[in-house]
């Protein structure tokens, strides 16, 4: 079973995450790849990398590209084909060594209906749940759930408040779910509202010995997918992580588990009792806090038992240290309800300080599109307590210089920042309940201060690029000519920066203030501004430049001193927030409509993304039908507002 050569049949960060524990162990690497991703930095890294014709689901190209690459074994990494019991068994058939367990789990535990059965079979708690969604629901009661049989990751999830409500999201779980997974099966699960998500981590081999490595508690999700995740979890003692680490262990017996994988769990915050989720079979996208609390590298212990090693630890010899937090930095927009961001990563240069682990898919200049889940990267703080863990990954991310894409940055600074997260109350409310700041907020000195410091490097740039007079100090009179001037719009404000060069070489702005430029280079500008010095990390990209303030970048348009002709924004309009596949129009030229109805529905990064009606009036234009490709900023139709006539 030992092998020398790997092909990670995944992308982005898992990828590059694999890659990294492979080659420690000596073990030589082979990505694979689709036209997207030709310059993905997992292609770069890796020793050598396929082409794939079409798909990361391809399991046959797959196969063909593992044995023309000489690979012994595949690593599925998570998504895609990581828990398909069909490629897990044909790459047995091709003597090629599935790093994972056996296809017969991954078979059962992949159905969650058959996962609730064995759970009760060896007497696991669980939730009330039906496989018949119309006329069970009211003996699961509301609020329930819908959720794909096949699920994951949130897709094919609906939580009902009302009866009336139940149909319409069963139909979009059964999509999701098919277009998901291939298999549009749902059941209804009974809703804790008061709980948190909270998941044990197991490791098997292959001569039967089973261990837990601990919780992590996953609370903190938007659109049922996690976004922060954390070990161990504030809410969990030593009597109930024995308890839930018991239970884990039940069902990996029953299994015959080998490899990793996770045992979820929803904890009722108010009792404290737990009851069965999933399991799933696979390395999960929040291993690295447990790796940092246990010292243990997951990915090498996979590859170790794959060879068919034992594991070498029993469960009393697992000892945890301090807590991790893990923070998912996605490219979406949390001010839109989250919807996936699409664009180009102008910047992408984590700080080297303070000391944190970045796993991240891409780098400067990457293409953000639709293709793939909108995941940049995972930032990991480890530390002796959980409020230095927070303080830690909340000051990296504010540090790490970040844009041309619109993420949740900002969010999730805001989110490990709040008193409810420090205090430890992350139930899986907790986004509806505290309601972090969405983006980042600044006043009007820190949003002048950006810009001044915008100003006086665009100065600088000017100065780097003049052909003429290129000796002369900048912004230099001879006579009373007017001041220097920029003007800078963020969002719908406009900040305008006026200044002239002193005698002195300083720089004094038309308000009265003083700023005096200690150093500036293509991506830098160090300044002293109204007595307050900073060093900042620029970026232009051609008519935007990025700033780096005190809590975070700031992107800036730099606005043309005369208006440009054609440059009026069309109004009335409903358009495309992202790149998508138009699933249902709901409405007809003539139409009366309702503020918050669902009218159009767009399918984007496998997901539902409902486009309502900003307030009542009447369809004048339906730009789109089913079927529909749209890129992003389409107008897809004209509602004519209610009042619109009225002040005729």
């Amino acid at each position: 079973m030992s092998f020398d050569t790997l092909l990670i049949a995944n992308r982005g960060e898992i990828a590059r995450r694999v890659i990294r524990s492979a080659r420690a162990m000596g073990i030589r690497c082979v990505a694979v790849y689709v036209d997207a991703d030709a310059d993905a930095p997992h292609v770069t890294e890796a020793d050598e990398a396929v082409r794939l014709p079409d798909s990361y689901l391809d399991g046959k190209a797959i196969l063909e590209a593992a044995q023309r690459a000489g690979a012994g074994a595949i690593h599925p990494g998570y998504g895609f084909l990581s828990e398909n019991a069909a490629f897990a068994r044909a790459c047995g058939e091709a003597g090629i060594v599935w790093v994972g367990p056996s296809p017969e789990a991954i078979e059962q535990m992949g159905d969650k209906i058959a996962a609730k059965a064995l759970a009760v079979e060896v007497e696991v708690p669980t939730l009330p749940s039906s496989e018949d969604v119309t006329a069970a629901a009211d003996a699961v009661g509301f609020p329930l759930l819908v959720k794909a049989a096949a699920g994951g990751g949130g897709k094919g999830m609906r939580v009902v408040e009302r009866r009336d409500d139940l149909q319409e999201a069963v139909a979009a779980a059964k999509r999701e779910a098919q277009s998901g997974f291939g298999d549009d099966r749902v059941f209804l699960e009974r809703y804790v509202q008061n709980s948190r998500h909270v998941e044990i981590q197991i490791l098997g081999d292959s001569q039967g010995q089973l261990i837990h490595l601990g919780e992590r508690e996953c609370s903190i999700q938007r659109r049922h997918q996690k976004i922060i995740e954390e070990s161990p979890s504030p809410r969990v003692d030593d009597s109930l992580r024995v308890a839930m680490g018991d239970a884990a262990l039940r069902l990996a017996r029953a299994l015959g588990y080998q490899s990793a994988g996770t045992v979820e769990f929803l904890v009722d915050d108010d009792s404290g009792e737990f009851f069965f989720l999933e399991v799933n079979t696979r390395l999960q996208v929040e291993h690295p806090v447990t790796e940092a609390v246990t010292g243990i590298d997951l990915v090498r212990e996979q590859l170790r038992v794959a060879q068919g090693e034992p594991l070498g630890l029993t469960q009393e010899q697992i000892r945890f240290s301090g807590a991790a937090i893990e923070a998912r930095l996605y490219a979406e927009d949390p001010a839109a309800g989250f919807l996936p961001a699409t664009g180009t990563l102008v910047a992408f240069d984590p700080a080297e300080t303070p000391k944190v682990r970045w796993d991240s898919g891409v780098v400067r200049g990457s293409r953000i599109g639709t293709q793939f889940d909108p995941m940049l990267a995972k930032v990991i703080a480890h530390a002796p307590t959980r409020a230095e863990a927070a303080g830690r990954l909340a000051l990296a991310l504010e540090r790490c210089h970040l844009g041309g894409v619109t993420t949740n940055r900002d969010f999730l600074v805001a989110t490990l920042r709040t008193a409810e997260f420090l205090a430890g109350d992350t139930t899986t409310d907790f986004i509806a309940r505290v309601s972090p700041a969405l983006s980042l907020a600044l006043s009007d000195d820190e949003l002048r201060r950006v810009a001044r410091t915008a100003a006086l490097w665009i100065h600088g740039e000017n100065r780097a690029g003049a052909n003429v007079l290129k000796h002369a100090p900048g912004a230099w009179r001879n006579a009373r000519l007017p001041d220097e001037k920029v003007e800078f719009g963020l969002g719908e404000e406009s900040i305008g920066v006026s200044y002239r060069r002193l005698r002195d070489g300083s720089f004094a702005f038309s308000d009265g203030g003083r700023a005096r430029l200690h150093a500036w280079t293509d991506r830098t500008l160090d300044a002293e501004i109204d007595g307050r010095r900073i060093r900042s990390n620029i970026t232009r990209d051609r008519d935007r430049i990025l700033v780096q303030g005190a809590r975070g970048d700031v992107l800036l348009d730099i606005r043309p001193r005369f208006d440009l002709p054609g440059a009026e924004q069309a109004s009335g309009g409903l358009v495309a927030p992202m790149p998508g596949k138009v699933l249902e129009v709901r409405v007809a030229v003539g139409d009366t409509v309702r503020a918050g109805e669902t009218l159009v529905v767009l399918e984007a990064m496998k997901m539902e993304h409902p486009m309502r009606a900003p307030e009542d009036g009447t369809v004048a234009e339906v730009r789109v039908a089913a079927g529909d490709q749209v890129e992003n900023g389409a107008l897809l139709l004209v509602v004519e507002p209610a009042d619109a006539g009225e002040s005729e």
